[in-house]
C-alpha cells in the first residue's frame, strides 16, 4: 500500500500540472479510511479467532496475488494517469489497451480481488464479507464518478 500511495501522489502532481481537477461527488475521502480499515478488521478477526492456515488460506493467497498482478498491469497500462484519485486531464479519453481491452475497470476488480483473497487468506469470513460489501459499495460509487469525469457514462 505504501508503494502505491507514493506512486499515486507522484502521478497526482503530474496530472494536476496538466489541468486535472477532482470531480464532484468523489468518495475518495471515505475510501482512504475504509480500505486500510478492511485489512485491519480482517487481521483482527483472524487474531481473535486464532485461525490457522488452511487450504482456504492458500487459495486466498493465490487470489490475492492474481489480483495484485491485475492491478499492476492496470497501473502499468495507465502510467502517470493512474492515481488513487479520479483526476482526468482535459482532452483525455478512456484507455482501451492492456487489461482495459478486456474489462472496463480492471483496477477496481483487482481491489475487490485483493479484499476477497485477503479475507480467505486470513480466514476472516465475517469481516471479509463486510469489507467486500462495504468497500464494494464505495467502488460502485467511484465508478460512477469516474465515468462522469471521462464522459463515458453508460446509464444505470
Amino acid at each position: 500500500m505504501l508503494f502505491e500511495a507514493a506512486l499515486s501522489v507522484s502521478h497526482e502532481r503530474t496530472l494536476r500540472a496538466m489541468g486535472a481537477e477532482d470531480p464532484p461527488g468523489d468518495v475518495y475521502a471515505a475510501m482512504r479510511v475504509v480500505y486500510p480499515a478492511c485489512f485491519a478488521t480482517m487481521i483482527a478477526e483472524n487474531w481473535i479467532r486464532g485461525a490457522e492456515l488452511t487450504t482456504l488460506a492458500a487459495i486466498g493467497l493465490l487470489v490475492f496475488c492474481v489480483a495484485k498482478a491485475l492491478k499492476y498491469w492496470a497501473i502499468h497500462t495507465l502510467g502517470p494517469r493512474w492515481t488513487f484519485r479520479v483526476l482526468v486531464p482535459p482532452g483525455s479519453a478512456r484507455t482501451l489497451s492492456g487489461p482495459y481491452r478486456y474489462m472496463r475497470h480492471p483496477n477496481y476488480a483487482a481491489v475487490a480481488g485483493e479484499l476477497g483473497g485477503f479475507a480467505l487468506l486470513a480466514t476472516a469470513l465475517w469481516s471479509g464479507l463486510a469489507s467486500l460489501l462495504g468497500f464494494g459499495w464505495l467502488l460502485l460509487a467511484r465508478i460512477r464518478v469516474e465515468e462522469r469525469a471521462l464522459g463515458t457514462e453508460t446509464g444505470p
